[in-house]
């Protein structure tokens, strides 16, 4: 689980970089990469909450 953390922790970094870039500076190509990140993450919290369940179950 520790590992889906860090995996976390970097798409969202990736995101938020992405997110911004097209935010400020109006850059296309950030804004399709932080779309691309963002159906990552939405993968990976589905993994994080399916764990989480797991080892609350424990």
């Amino acid at each position: 689980m520790k590992a889906l953390v860090s995996k976390l922790i970097e798409e969202f970094a990736s995101f938020e970089k992405d997110a911004n870039a097209q935010v400020e500076s109006g850059n296309k190509a950030a804004g399709t990469r932080a779309r691309k990140t963002s159906l990552g993450i939405e993968k990976s919290l589905k993994e994080f909450r399916k764990q989480s369940i797991e080892a609350a179950k424990k």
